[in-house]
């Protein structure tokens, strides 16, 4: 470590030039690179391994995306609690009227028994329609309500489907109303969503005219633009900049004194400023621009939401390594050192401590690695690679350009150098300073207060939510997400909710696993969370599969015949099928009445019937199943369903559930079931890491545990306020235990080496101690400001996840302050204590050699 230290010191200071022309070459390939850097967004890079995801991708192989068509809400309501009127009626009827006039209106479905739009006043429609009416000629509300109610309890399944359109237990006077709108699915997902774009703009032209609220939602409005999210990161990253750059100011401000003018001190700071903050500029520029070449290599996927606030994570935790270097720098000029010497001297004391903190900081984010949810190992990696960057830069180009301006301005009498010796003095050193006393008096208290807390902070993370949600990338106040807002709580998962079920690695064209997949639809009927339609022989599962597709081509037509014909109706009834049991006899063809309907409905039949390799037998079938359980009820669903299909699988068929509701939950089962365990796993590894390095240069590896056991508070009382305030765990905060350490060790490795130091310089305990967190800890405080104001804007985010990360970084900044000025002293003061006691010399060779 201090060869490498010692190496990027010499080469530094003998060779700026050079170093800085080797900076400019390699950030203009960087940023060539950083421009081929791909991004995703919804649930691409979420979804754990899982068989969920494996099923969702195989249907997507073998049937495209399932259907033939995809489904629009639109929701009506009323701000006086009743949608069930005349005014209601009209509504309707415009907005059929508009969708219809509509770019989308061509696209509509128009196929028997399936019609383009299907609203919950369809009751009342048919029967206006029967008699020849308008909504105009019902002489009050209540007629539409008597309508209503007579119609459904004469309910056939188009009509029973109706009452589920509005929410459960509204009685006479629904609040909301849904309207169904279904069109057919486009070859292209841009004009699929220029289809539903269309669709919504319709429905908002009706809802600036109408006293009622319409609003239409799919998940092609929610995540067909990525740009809102983007312009978001783009603005947080430019403010977060900003506030840290006049923080910086504020930092970087020398006190003028001797010789140095306010004019002097001005050029100053903004000098160190600017070099600091270029350097972040390129930090971002190198990071990307290697994470092009890690997704070249496959070793990262595209970008998630997740990995792209990496970039104001840098911002907050690569100023940082600035600010230390820069501090000791100005103290070793303002001693009387030249600009090559003192930089070295810095380089050499504050570039071992920079060192550890990138290792440990890495290996909180590495951690990641192990993670089941791909965006998060992306995170993982990509945050690692800016820290590791944001090390290399901060030691080699800064000092470089420090040097050569440094060396002219010296050169020149112009360098500031009694105002450089200064820093000490300044009001946050003075601050840091006093906090000394609770480690010089009473540190025995101040470990104990802070343990306490700390078994508190475990319980709050044990007991903390964890929470997924798509949206959460979204802004709150975006209409699409308050219209899904609102589906979600008065309609469960809502009526775009489908639930899939692959069948595979079985014979469908025995008559067994025809009729074991009609047990399944009949059985569906019952499972809770299922939506079903009403019929003469009552409630029945709302579902497409072979056994409906067989079921609807032989229903009778307006004319009574077969809606697939005389021709079909004959082969099924030739191969033994039985209408009334809506099953195979043993000895049943069913491979004919497969092949018929492939003729008559090739693409309703490869809609649930899968002809790969062109074949004429199926190779696998697809049950899809509209059904409402969301995400908090999507698991227990997809345990019914396997239930439902037991017999199927009984045979020896392949059975696997899906749908966009069971693999959220999944990230939810598998972020719960990560946490814990990546909390320990960092905080071990970057323990061992401290340990070894602290028992290589002066032989005290328990000063690596000491290092370490602030921050394992840290990260402990950050996860209890995450608890008090109602921070659930998820993606953003699921980053925390890195996040936490990457501020946290910096902290506890600059105090605990330069109080190795300090307790060699002064002959007194309390002097050592005192000095450490006068020097280092007025350091610590400037570092902590600058990522605490640039972190502090997400709080201002339209965003949730960014919000809570604001708020969780404020604690984890505030916290990391508190373990490194009052509980690290105090354990400092304790260990040496215990030494000086035993009779242990104190003057250890490695430390001897950098003082």
């Amino acid at each position: 470590m201090r060869t490498l230290i010692r190496l990027l010191a010499g080469v530094t200071s003998r060779f700026p030039w050079v170093v800085l022309a080797a900076t400019l070459a390699l950030t203009v390939v960087f940023a060539g690179l950083a421009t081929t850097v791909e991004s995703a967004s919804g649930q691409e890079g979420f979804a754990p391994e899982s068989a969920a995801i494996d099923a969702s991708e195989r249907i997507s192989e073998l049937f495209g995306d399932g259907s033939t068509s995809t489904v629009m809400q639109v929701l009506v309501a009323d701000d006086d609690g009743d949608v069930l009127t005349r005014e209601a009626l009209e509504v309707v009827a415009e907005l059929q009227s508009a969708i219809e006039g509509s770019e989308a209106g061509d696209a509509l479905v128009d196929r028997p028994g399936e019609p383009g739009l299907l609203s919950y006043l369809v009751p009342v429609e048919e029967a206006l329609a029967a008699q020849g009416l308008t909504p105009a000629d019902l002489p009050d509300d209540g007629t539409v309500k008597s309508i209503y109610n007579d119609a459904l309890a004469e309910a056939g399944p188009e009509l029973g489907f109706a009452s589920q359109l509005v929410p459960e237990g509204s009685g006479d006077r629904p609040e909301l109303g849904m309207v169904l709108v279904f069109i057919e699915a486009a070859m292209d997902i841009d004009a699929q969503i220029a289809r539903e774009v269309a669709v919504a703009d319709a429905v908002a032209e009706v809802d600036a005219t109408t006293p009622l609220e319409v609003s239409a939602f799919s998940f092609a409005l929610l995540f067909g633009d990525e740009d809102d999210f983007l312009g978001e990161v783009a603005q947080l990253f430019t403010i977060a900049f900003v506030i840290i750059l006049v923080v910086l100011l504020f930092v970087f401000w020398v006190t003028p004194r001797g010789t140095t003018t306010r004019v002097a001190s001005a050029r100053r700071m903004v000098a160190d400023t600017s070099v600091v903050m270029l350097t972040i500029v390129l930090v971002v520029l190198w990071m990307n621009g290697v994470g092009a070449l890690l997704q070249r290599a496959g070793v990262l996927g595209p970008l998630t939401e997740v990995a792209q606030i990496v970039p104001i994570l840098l911002v907050g935790l690569g100023v940082d390594y600035g600010i230390h270097l820069t501090s000791r720098y100005r103290d070793e000029v303002g001693e009387g050192r030249t600009v090559g010497a003192g930089m070295r001297t810095a380089i050499g004391t504050v570039g071992v401590a920079l060192v550890l903190a990138t290792v440990t900081t890495a290996i909180g984010f590495l951690t990641n690695i192990v993670n089941p949810i791909p965006a998060l190992r992306d995170f993982g990696i990509l945050a690692s690679v800016g820290i590791v960057l944001a090390f290399l830069l901060m030691l080699t180009f800064v000092p470089a350009l420090r040097i050569v301006l440094d060396r002219r301005a010296e050169a020149g009498g112009r360098l500031p150098v009694e105002g450089l010796g200064g820093t000490r003095d300044r009001l946050l050193p003075q601050l840091a300073g006093r906090t000394s006393v609770l480690a010089e008096r009473a540190p025995v208290p101040t470990l104990v207060v802070a343990l306490v807390l700390g078994g508190f902070g475990y319980l709050g993370l044990t007991n903390i939510s964890t929470e997924f949600s798509f949206t959460d990338f979204l802004p709150e106040d975006a209409p699409v997400v308050q219209t899904l807002a609102t589906i979600e709580d008065n309609f469960g998962g809502g009526f775009g909710e489908t639930t899939q079920v692959l069948v595979e690695d079985a014979d469908l064209t025995e008559p067994a696993t025809f009729n074991a997949m009609a047990e399944v639809v009949r059985q569906l009927g019952d499972t809770p969370d299922v939506l079903t339609v009403s019929t003469p022989e009552g409630e029945i599962a709302s579902a497409t599969s072979p056994v409906s597709l067989v079921q609807q081509l032989l229903a009778p037509g307006p004319d009574g015949a077969p809606a697939a014909g005389g021709a079909f109706a004959e082969v099924a009834l030739a191969s033994g099928y039985d209408p009334e049991t809506g099953e195979f006899a043993e000895d049943g063809d069913v491979g004919a009445v497969f092949a018929a309907a492939r003729d008559v409905e090739p693409a309703r039949t490869e809609a649930v019937l899968s002809f790969a390799g062109d074949g004429d037998a199926p190779v696998a079938a697809l049950l899809e199943i509209d059904t409402q359980a969301g995400d908090d009820r999507a698991l227990a669903l997809q345990d019914a369903v396997e239930e439902d299909a037991a017999g199927l699988a009984a045979l020896g068929a392949g059975v696997a559930v899906t749908s966009n509701e069971i693999i959220t939950a999944g990230i939810v089962e598998s972020l719960s079931d990560t946490q814990v365990a990546s909390l320990f796993i960092t905080l071990i590894a970057a323990t061992l890491v401290l340990m070894l390095t602290f028992w290589i240069e002066n032989r005290r590896p328990f000063l690596g545990v000491l290092t370490m056991l602030p921050v394992a508070l840290v990260v402990l009382w950050t996860f209890g306020l995450m608890y008090v305030s109602g921070i659930p765990f998820g993606p953003v905060t699921a980053t925390l235990t890195g996040l936490a350490v990457g501020i946290g060790v910096p902290y506890t490795i600059h105090m605990a080496r330069r109080f190795e130091e300090d307790r060699l310089r002064y002959p007194s305990l309390k002097e050592a101690i005192r000095e450490t967190t006068r020097n280092t800890g007025g350091a610590l405080a400037g570092s902590a400001v600058t990522p605490a104001g640039g972190f502090g804007i997400l709080i201002t985010s339209t965003l949730v996840p960014f919000q809570q990360m604001g708020q969780v970084t404020a604690y984890a900044i505030g916290l990391s302050m508190v373990g490194a000025l009052l509980v690290l002293p105090s354990l400092l003061v304790l260990w040496e204590r215990w030494h000086r006691r035993r009779g242990q010399p104190v003057v250890e060779k490695e430390t001897a050699s950098v003082v």
